[in-house]
Protein backbone atom coordinates (compact mmCIF):
# COMPACT_ATOMS: atom_id res chain seq x y z
CA UNK A 1 0.00 0.00 0.00
CA UNK A 2 2.63 2.68 1.04
CA UNK A 3 4.02 1.63 -2.20
CA UNK A 4 1.19 2.59 -4.50
CA UNK A 5 0.72 5.93 -2.18
CA UNK A 6 4.46 6.66 -3.07
CA UNK A 7 3.75 6.10 -7.20
CA UNK A 8 0.39 8.04 -7.32
CA UNK A 9 2.33 11.24 -5.39
CA UNK A 10 5.06 10.85 -8.17
CA UNK A 11 2.40 10.96 -10.44
CA UNK A 12 0.44 13.82 -9.26
CA UNK A 13 3.60 15.53 -8.34
CA UNK A 14 4.77 15.07 -12.45
CA UNK A 15 1.68 16.20 -13.63
CA UNK A 16 1.50 19.44 -11.98
CA UNK A 17 5.42 20.59 -12.41
CA UNK A 18 4.26 19.69 -16.32
CA UNK A 19 1.12 21.95 -16.17
CA UNK A 20 2.87 24.86 -14.43
CA UNK A 21 5.47 24.93 -17.16
CA UNK A 22 2.91 27.21 -19.09
CA UNK A 23 2.25 30.75 -17.25
CA UNK A 24 -1.55 32.07 -17.34
CA UNK A 25 0.52 34.57 -20.42
CA UNK A 26 0.90 31.42 -21.95
CA UNK A 27 -1.83 29.40 -21.88
CA UNK A 28 -3.98 32.09 -23.10
CA UNK A 29 -1.40 31.29 -26.44
CA UNK A 30 -2.19 28.25 -26.64
CA UNK A 31 -3.58 27.09 -30.40
CA UNK A 32 -6.34 24.77 -29.81
CA UNK A 33 -8.59 24.90 -33.35
CA UNK A 34 -6.05 25.68 -36.16
CA UNK A 35 -7.89 25.67 -39.46
CA UNK A 36 -6.68 22.33 -41.68
CA UNK A 37 -4.52 21.28 -38.45
CA UNK A 38 -3.92 17.65 -38.28
CA UNK A 39 -3.27 15.99 -34.69
CA UNK A 40 -0.15 16.21 -33.19
CA UNK A 41 1.06 15.14 -29.97
CA UNK A 42 2.55 18.24 -29.15
CA UNK A 43 1.30 22.07 -28.02
CA UNK A 44 2.17 24.75 -30.05
CA UNK A 45 1.64 28.69 -29.28
CA UNK A 46 0.91 32.06 -30.93
CA UNK A 47 0.45 35.53 -30.20
CA UNK A 48 2.08 39.04 -29.58
CA UNK A 49 4.40 40.18 -26.95
CA UNK A 50 5.03 43.74 -26.12
CA UNK A 51 8.44 45.09 -26.46
CA UNK A 52 8.01 48.45 -25.76
CA UNK A 53 4.59 49.34 -24.04
CA UNK A 54 5.30 53.32 -24.56
CA UNK A 55 5.18 53.34 -27.91
CA UNK A 56 2.78 50.29 -28.66
CA UNK A 57 5.39 48.23 -30.47
CA UNK A 58 4.71 44.14 -30.18
CA UNK A 59 5.88 41.21 -31.94
CA UNK A 60 3.94 38.34 -33.01
CA UNK A 61 5.66 34.59 -32.66
CA UNK A 62 4.48 31.33 -33.53
CA UNK A 63 6.16 28.52 -30.55
CA UNK A 64 6.29 24.71 -31.84
CA UNK A 65 7.04 22.61 -28.59
CA UNK A 66 9.68 19.95 -29.62
CA UNK A 67 7.76 16.24 -30.52
CA UNK A 68 9.50 15.33 -27.32
CA UNK A 69 11.37 15.48 -24.30
CA UNK A 70 10.87 19.47 -24.66
CA UNK A 71 11.87 20.37 -21.54
CA UNK A 72 15.66 18.68 -22.77
CA UNK A 73 15.88 20.11 -26.02
CA UNK A 74 17.39 23.18 -27.19
CA UNK A 75 14.93 26.76 -27.53
CA UNK A 76 15.61 27.63 -31.11
CA UNK A 77 14.98 30.83 -32.66
CA UNK A 78 14.02 31.09 -36.27
CA UNK A 79 13.99 34.56 -38.43
CA UNK A 80 13.72 35.18 -42.01
CA UNK A 81 15.25 38.42 -43.63
CA UNK A 82 14.05 40.15 -46.64
CA UNK A 83 14.84 42.49 -44.77
CA UNK A 84 11.18 42.32 -44.31
CA UNK A 85 10.09 39.04 -44.76
CA UNK A 86 7.92 37.34 -42.69
CA UNK A 87 9.13 33.87 -40.71
CA UNK A 88 6.07 32.54 -40.21
CA UNK A 89 4.93 33.20 -43.72
CA UNK A 90 8.48 31.32 -45.25
CA UNK A 91 10.28 29.69 -41.91
CA UNK A 92 7.02 28.26 -40.29
CA UNK A 93 4.82 27.41 -43.25
CA UNK A 94 7.02 26.68 -46.47
CA UNK A 95 10.40 25.17 -44.97
CA UNK A 96 11.20 23.63 -41.42
CA UNK A 97 7.93 24.00 -39.33
CA UNK A 98 5.25 21.49 -38.88
CA UNK A 99 2.50 22.43 -40.56
CA UNK A 100 3.11 23.59 -44.16
CA UNK A 101 -0.07 25.35 -46.28
CA UNK A 102 -1.41 23.80 -49.32
CA UNK A 103 -1.24 24.81 -53.02
CA UNK A 104 -4.47 26.64 -52.29
CA UNK A 105 -4.01 28.54 -49.44
CA UNK A 106 -6.87 26.75 -47.89
CA UNK A 107 -5.34 23.88 -45.37
CA UNK A 108 -2.15 22.71 -44.32
CA UNK A 109 -0.29 19.43 -44.60
CA UNK A 110 1.57 17.75 -41.58
CA UNK A 111 5.82 17.71 -42.95
CA UNK A 112 7.60 15.06 -42.03
CA UNK A 113 10.91 17.33 -42.04
CA UNK A 114 9.96 19.70 -39.37
CA UNK A 115 12.43 20.99 -36.72
CA UNK A 116 10.69 20.67 -33.89
CA UNK A 117 11.81 16.96 -34.39
CA UNK A 118 15.25 17.98 -32.96
CA UNK A 119 14.16 21.10 -30.65
CA UNK A 120 11.44 23.80 -29.51
CA UNK A 121 11.19 25.88 -32.72
CA UNK A 122 10.35 30.13 -32.12
CA UNK A 123 9.67 31.83 -35.06
CA UNK A 124 9.52 35.92 -34.65
CA UNK A 125 8.50 38.13 -37.11
CA UNK A 126 10.89 40.95 -36.79
CA UNK A 127 11.41 43.46 -37.31
CA UNK A 128 8.03 45.18 -36.11
CA UNK A 129 5.87 46.11 -39.21
CA UNK A 130 6.61 42.51 -41.03
CA UNK A 131 3.63 39.84 -40.79
CA UNK A 132 1.43 40.41 -37.82
CA UNK A 133 4.25 42.54 -35.77
CA UNK A 134 3.41 46.23 -35.32
CA UNK A 135 4.11 49.89 -33.63
CA UNK A 136 1.01 52.33 -32.24
CA UNK A 137 3.85 55.18 -33.36
CA UNK A 138 4.69 55.61 -36.87
CA UNK A 139 7.64 57.24 -36.25
CA UNK A 140 9.59 53.89 -35.15
CA UNK A 141 8.62 52.71 -39.18
CA UNK A 142 11.61 54.96 -40.01
CA UNK A 143 13.66 53.56 -37.04
CA UNK A 144 13.74 50.75 -38.00
CA UNK A 145 17.60 49.30 -39.13
CA UNK A 146 19.79 46.57 -37.85
CA UNK A 147 20.71 47.75 -34.17
CA UNK A 148 16.95 48.74 -33.52
CA UNK A 149 15.33 45.25 -34.66
CA UNK A 150 18.27 43.76 -32.58
CA UNK A 151 17.49 45.54 -29.58
CA UNK A 152 13.39 44.84 -30.05
CA UNK A 153 14.22 40.55 -30.99
CA UNK A 154 16.62 40.63 -27.88
CA UNK A 155 13.62 42.83 -25.80
CA UNK A 156 11.13 40.04 -27.03
CA UNK A 157 13.33 37.31 -26.16
CA UNK A 158 13.77 38.44 -22.47
CA UNK A 159 9.50 38.81 -22.54
CA UNK A 160 9.08 35.38 -23.92
CA UNK A 161 11.00 33.86 -21.68
CA UNK A 162 9.26 34.99 -18.65
CA UNK A 163 6.15 34.09 -20.27
CA UNK A 164 7.83 30.58 -20.88
CA UNK A 165 10.18 30.28 -17.79
CA UNK A 166 10.39 26.38 -18.55
CA UNK A 167 12.36 27.17 -21.34
CA UNK A 168 14.77 29.44 -19.43
CA UNK A 169 17.37 26.61 -18.61
CA UNK A 170 17.46 25.48 -22.12
CA UNK A 171 20.30 25.57 -24.68
CA UNK A 172 19.18 28.43 -26.63
CA UNK A 173 20.50 28.78 -30.56
CA UNK A 174 19.79 31.03 -33.47
CA UNK A 175 19.50 30.25 -37.01
CA UNK A 176 17.83 32.22 -40.22
CA UNK A 177 18.34 32.92 -43.67
CA UNK A 178 19.18 35.25 -46.17
CA UNK A 179 19.42 39.03 -44.39
CA UNK A 180 18.78 36.84 -41.21
CA UNK A 181 22.60 36.68 -41.83
CA UNK A 182 23.11 40.03 -40.67
CA UNK A 183 20.14 40.20 -38.32
CA UNK A 184 21.54 36.64 -36.33
CA UNK A 185 24.66 37.83 -35.57
CA UNK A 186 24.02 41.26 -34.34
CA UNK A 187 21.74 40.01 -32.12
CA UNK A 188 23.92 37.79 -31.19
CA UNK A 189 26.65 40.02 -29.95
CA UNK A 190 23.76 42.17 -28.28
CA UNK A 191 22.74 38.99 -25.90
CA UNK A 192 26.54 38.37 -25.42
CA UNK A 193 27.45 41.94 -24.28
CA UNK A 194 23.86 41.32 -21.97
CA UNK A 195 24.84 37.91 -20.63
CA UNK A 196 28.21 39.75 -19.43
CA UNK A 197 26.81 43.29 -18.06
CA UNK A 198 24.25 41.28 -15.58
CA UNK A 199 21.85 43.75 -16.42
CA UNK A 200 18.94 41.54 -17.29
CA UNK A 201 17.82 37.45 -17.11
CA UNK A 202 20.73 35.16 -18.75
CA UNK A 203 20.10 33.87 -22.08
CA UNK A 204 22.34 30.39 -22.84
CA UNK A 205 23.47 30.86 -26.34
CA UNK A 206 25.24 27.84 -27.39
CA UNK A 207 25.37 28.56 -31.58
CA UNK A 208 24.17 30.39 -34.83
CA UNK A 209 23.20 29.11 -37.49
CA UNK A 210 23.28 31.51 -40.89
CA UNK A 211 22.31 29.26 -44.14
CA UNK A 212 23.31 31.14 -47.12
CA UNK A 213 20.91 30.78 -50.21
CA UNK A 214 20.83 31.13 -53.56
CA UNK A 215 18.78 30.40 -56.44
CA UNK A 216 15.00 30.65 -57.37
CA UNK A 217 11.73 29.97 -55.26
CA UNK A 218 7.82 29.47 -56.38
CA UNK A 219 6.07 32.50 -55.95
CA UNK A 220 3.02 30.67 -56.04
CA UNK A 221 4.12 29.29 -52.63
CA UNK A 222 3.97 33.45 -51.56
CA UNK A 223 0.52 33.77 -52.68
CA UNK A 224 -1.00 30.35 -50.70
CA UNK A 225 0.70 31.49 -47.88
CA UNK A 226 -0.65 34.98 -48.22
CA UNK A 227 -4.72 33.79 -48.56
CA UNK A 228 -4.24 31.15 -45.71
CA UNK A 229 -3.60 33.67 -42.86
CA UNK A 230 -5.42 36.41 -44.20
CA UNK A 231 -8.38 33.96 -43.27
CA UNK A 232 -10.22 35.58 -40.23
CA UNK A 233 -11.00 32.44 -38.57
CA UNK A 234 -7.10 31.59 -39.17
CA UNK A 235 -6.20 35.30 -37.72
CA UNK A 236 -8.51 34.15 -34.47
CA UNK A 237 -6.99 30.78 -34.01
CA UNK A 238 -3.55 32.34 -33.74
CA UNK A 239 -4.30 35.27 -31.80
CA UNK A 240 -3.15 37.61 -34.20
CA UNK A 241 -6.78 39.08 -34.60
CA UNK A 242 -10.10 38.77 -33.10
CA UNK A 243 -11.58 37.39 -36.24
CA UNK A 244 -13.70 40.43 -37.12
CA UNK A 245 -11.09 43.12 -37.37
CA UNK A 246 -8.61 41.65 -39.91
CA UNK A 247 -4.73 42.35 -39.93
CA UNK A 248 -3.68 42.81 -43.69
CA UNK A 249 -1.17 40.11 -43.15
CA UNK A 250 1.66 40.34 -46.38
CA UNK A 251 4.53 38.01 -46.27
CA UNK A 252 7.04 40.28 -47.50
CA UNK A 253 7.29 44.28 -46.52
CA UNK A 254 10.45 46.01 -47.51
CA UNK A 255 13.36 45.19 -50.65
CA UNK A 256 13.71 41.93 -51.69
CA UNK A 257 16.55 39.92 -50.45
CA UNK A 258 20.13 39.68 -52.71
CA UNK A 259 21.11 36.28 -53.75
CA UNK A 260 24.27 35.28 -52.33
CA UNK A 261 26.62 33.42 -54.15
CA UNK A 262 28.69 30.34 -52.90
CA UNK A 263 32.08 31.57 -54.17
CA UNK A 264 31.39 35.21 -53.22
CA UNK A 265 30.76 33.96 -49.32
CA UNK A 266 33.98 31.81 -49.51
CA UNK A 267 36.12 35.03 -50.27
CA UNK A 268 34.49 36.71 -47.62
CA UNK A 269 34.84 33.96 -45.23
CA UNK A 270 38.56 33.83 -46.41
CA UNK A 271 39.14 37.23 -45.68
CA UNK A 272 39.13 36.88 -41.79
CA UNK A 273 41.88 34.23 -42.22
CA UNK A 274 40.36 31.72 -39.98
CA UNK A 275 42.11 28.71 -38.88
CA UNK A 276 41.12 25.51 -41.01
CA UNK A 277 40.22 22.55 -39.50
CA UNK A 278 38.65 20.57 -41.77
CA UNK A 279 39.17 21.31 -45.43
CA UNK A 280 36.34 21.29 -48.42
CA UNK A 281 35.07 17.88 -48.98
CA UNK A 282 31.80 16.39 -49.45
CA UNK A 283 29.07 15.51 -47.29
CA UNK A 284 26.31 12.74 -47.16
CA UNK A 285 23.07 12.12 -46.13
CA UNK A 286 21.72 8.83 -47.21
CA UNK A 287 24.39 7.44 -49.27
CA UNK A 288 24.45 10.54 -51.67
CA UNK A 289 26.89 13.23 -51.82
CA UNK A 290 24.51 16.51 -50.16
CA UNK A 291 26.80 19.14 -50.78
CA UNK A 292 30.34 20.18 -49.39
CA UNK A 293 31.62 21.87 -46.30
CA UNK A 294 34.99 23.30 -45.21
CA UNK A 295 35.41 23.47 -41.45
CA UNK A 296 37.05 26.68 -39.63
CA UNK A 297 37.82 27.70 -35.92
CA UNK A 298 34.60 28.81 -34.64
CA UNK A 299 33.30 28.36 -38.32
CA UNK A 300 31.27 25.61 -40.61
CA UNK A 301 30.61 27.26 -44.39
CA UNK A 302 28.57 24.05 -46.12
CA UNK A 303 26.39 24.09 -49.10
CA UNK A 304 23.51 21.90 -50.11
CA UNK A 305 23.83 20.16 -53.32
CA UNK A 306 20.79 21.04 -55.61
CA UNK A 307 19.04 23.47 -53.25
CA UNK A 308 17.27 26.68 -54.39
CA UNK A 309 16.87 29.96 -52.54
CA UNK A 310 15.18 28.70 -49.77
CA UNK A 311 17.04 25.13 -48.73
CA UNK A 312 14.33 23.31 -46.32
CA UNK A 313 11.87 24.07 -49.23
CA UNK A 314 14.04 22.14 -51.63
CA UNK A 315 16.03 19.49 -49.51
CA UNK A 316 13.74 19.13 -46.46
CA UNK A 317 15.19 15.77 -45.36
CA UNK A 318 18.91 16.90 -46.12
CA UNK A 319 18.44 20.40 -44.16
CA UNK A 320 16.93 18.43 -41.00
CA UNK A 321 19.75 16.04 -40.62
CA UNK A 322 22.77 18.72 -41.20
CA UNK A 323 20.57 20.67 -38.42
CA UNK A 324 20.48 17.85 -36.07
CA UNK A 325 24.55 17.33 -36.39
CA UNK A 326 24.96 21.61 -35.96
CA UNK A 327 22.27 21.04 -32.60
CA UNK A 328 24.87 18.10 -31.26
CA UNK A 329 28.22 20.06 -32.23
CA UNK A 330 29.16 17.67 -35.07
CA UNK A 331 30.14 18.07 -38.78
CA UNK A 332 27.47 15.90 -41.07
CA UNK A 333 28.40 12.56 -42.19
CA UNK A 334 31.85 13.07 -44.45
CA UNK A 335 32.07 9.62 -45.71
CA UNK A 336 29.25 6.65 -46.87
Amino acid sequence: MKIYNVLIALCICTFFSFVSSDSPEALKDLVTDLPGQSHVSFKHYAGYVPVNKTNGRAMFYWFFEATSLPNQKPLVLWLNGGPGCSSVGYGATQEIGPFLVDNKGTSLTFNPYAWNHEANMLFLESPVGVGFSYSNTTSDYKKIGDDFTARDAYAFIQKWLERFPAYRENDFYMAGESYAGKYIPELAEFIYDKNNDNSSLHIKLKGILVPRMMGGYDPCLDDYTRVFYNRADVQKALHASDGIHLKNWTICNGDTDGRVPVLATRYCINKLELPIKTSWRAWYHEKQVSGWLQEYEGLTFTTFKGAGHDVPSFKPSESLAFFSAFLKGVPPPLSL
